[in-house]
């Protein structure tokens, strides 16, 4: 199947993290149209599981939807970073964690008809104690072990509005790797 082509990029803003541009490509089927465009490095999130089977789920304050909103705890990579490594690095920056269990559960795209931001998802298990070492940006308000059940209600009934953490739960529990 074809893919489209980029015939052209004017750059809006190129920012710390993003690269907001207009694009005008050639779509599959040769029509030619104009298209905004964030690009983003990639990221990688994390679903924490305690010994008692519980998922760590972090409540953190996001401006842009202007409230604080339960998360798996996640990062943006640096530069090319393995995304792996990202993963290990946010679970302790995040939450004060680290895990010796590392189980893919592969990509997600959160918004893919306007940003090219692929997050890599993870489930984290041997939960041990760490420093907690928050960015200057994140405001995190509660680090709390949720039973699978309650975890898999918030996703049905919108306390858990964050698509990534609708995917990682989802996910992992299709999978079998919670309880």
């Amino acid at each position: 199947m074809a893919i489209s082509r980029v015939l052209e990029r004017r750059s809006v803003l190129d920012g710390r993290v993003l690269d907001i541009g207009v694009e005008r490509v050639e779509l599959p089927g040769g029509r030619t149209t104009e298209l905004e465009i964030l690009r983003h490095p990639g990221a990688s999130a994390i679903l924490p599981v305690t010994d008692a089977g519980e998922v760590v789920l972090i409540r953190q304050y996001r401006h842009a939807a202007g409230d604080y909103l339960w998360e798996v705890p996640a990062g943006t990579r640096d530069g090319n970073e393995p995304t792996l490594a990202c993963a290990q690095r946010e679970l302790t920056e995040e939450t004060g964690f680290t895990a010796e269990e590392w189980t893919d559960l592969g990509e997600m795209l959160p918004a893919p008809g306007y940003a090219s931001e692929r997050i890599r998802l993870y489930v984290a298990r041997g939960l041990g104690r760490a420093a907690q070492k928050l960015d200057e940006d994140e405001v995190i308000a509660e680090v709390k072990p949720v039973p699978v059940p309650e975890a898999l209600r918030w996703v049905s009934d919108g306390t858990i509005l964050d698509a990534k953490t609708v995917v990682a739960l989802c996910r992992a529990q299709l999978r079998g790797l919670l309880g």
